[in-house]
């Protein structure tokens, strides 16, 4: 049973209301929301409501009903992982573009952690009394790159702790749609867009999930949502068009970097949900605007890794080089006007 109460500026129809009420951990779309008002599930006071369209008001309470979870259960599978680093306690993973990190009902198997279970075998000592991987940070199942897992309680406690406090160091490369610069002065009017020496952009903001699309994440301001900054510097320039840009976070939200660049104007190339509908300019870029266009991904890729080791305390860093599909778009990119 969830219980939210109405905000001072909750639309006024039901499922549109609660869409914007409910917690972001509760992972409830419209759409589920509307299948649970129309089962029954949504009530009032005691009085059960069926009319996704009926009408509330700011301040009022509402109840739903959720049955059990369905259970996912997660079973050990022989996919091959390119392995950086592996100890006792702790396991790093060049993750392919394509792969989720963590079964769910719509993916519940082909996944890291079912890889992981089948690689790591009895050499995992335990997360919270189950052998299983402890996965402290994820990346985008379209994102390819670094990844950090736990295979002890001790290890997974101690990764947690560090990225708690956003001592974690990670680089992300992406190519962009244009070339944010300083100079710009779209750019530096864009709210929560500031500038720092060496030509780093900082985006600070708050992220919270979109009003209307639940899947995705929005930019928001305070009180609203969760702190977020990400910094990025330009690394090289493709003709005025697109960028490939150097990323690093400070905090780690869902899509950070993604929705960040997205405010500031710079989507990735490729990403279906941020990027929007721009393209390069044929004229300019022939045959890299056709590239661009033809990405199937976003263009993110999480190049570099470096925490202290949970129980030793040694310092680790790790990168990866781009992989070929973004190796092929940033040449294509290149040729286009050499």
């Amino acid at each position: 049973m969830i219980e939210v109460t109405l905000g001072p500026d909750s639309p006024p129809r039901l499922d549109k209301a609660l869409s914007l009420a409910v917690p972001e951990e509760a992972a409830l779309s419209r759409s589920r929301l509307a299948r649970l008002i129309s089962e029954g599930a949504v009530s009032r006071g005691g009085e059960v409501v069926t009319d996704q369209k009926a009408k509330v008001a700011p301040g009022e309470t509402w109840q739903i009903c959720l049955g059990p979870a369905v259970a996912v259960e997660t079973l050990p599978e022989a996919i091959a992982l390119n392995v950086v680093y592996e100890d006792a306690d702790l396991i790093v993973i060049d993750k392919p573009a394509g792969m989720v990190v963590h079964p769910a009902p719509g993916s519940p198997s082909g996944t890291l952690v079912n890889a992981l279970l089948h690689h790591c075998g009895d050499s995992l000592s335990g997360i919270g009394g189950e052998r299983r991987p402890g996965i402290v940070h994820r990346i985008d199942k379209e994102t390819s790159g670094l990844l950090v897992a736990a295979k002890s309680d001790r290890a997974h406690h101690g990764l947690a702790t560090q990225f708690e406090a956003h001592s974690v160091t990670r680089h992300y490369l992406a190519v962009c749609h244009g070339v944010p610069m300083g100079s710009d002065p779209r750019l530096r009017g864009t709210r929560g867009v500031s500038f720092e020496a060496g030509g780093v952009i900082r985006i600070a903001t708050n992220l919270a999930r979109h009003r209307t699309d639940r899947q995705k994440q929005a930019v928001t301001w305070p009180p609203e949502g969760r702190h977020a900054v990400t910094r990025a510097h330009v690394v090289e320039a493709f003709a005025g068009q697109a960028a490939l840009i150097d990323c690093w976070l400070e905090t780690g939200r869902t899509h950070q970097i993604r929705v960040h660049l997205a405010h500031a104007g710079h989507g990735l190339i490729g990403d279906p949900v941020y990027g929007g509908r721009r393209k390069l300019s044929e004229k300019l870029m022939g045959e890299g605007a056709q590239a661009a266009a033809d990405f199937p991904r976003q263009a993110l890729h999480a190049a570099s890794l470096g925490f202290d080791h949970p129980v030793s305390g040694a310092r680790l860093d790790f990168t990866s080089a781009l992989p070929a599909d973004m190796q092929a778009l940033i040449g294509a990119l290149r040729g286009c006007y050499r």
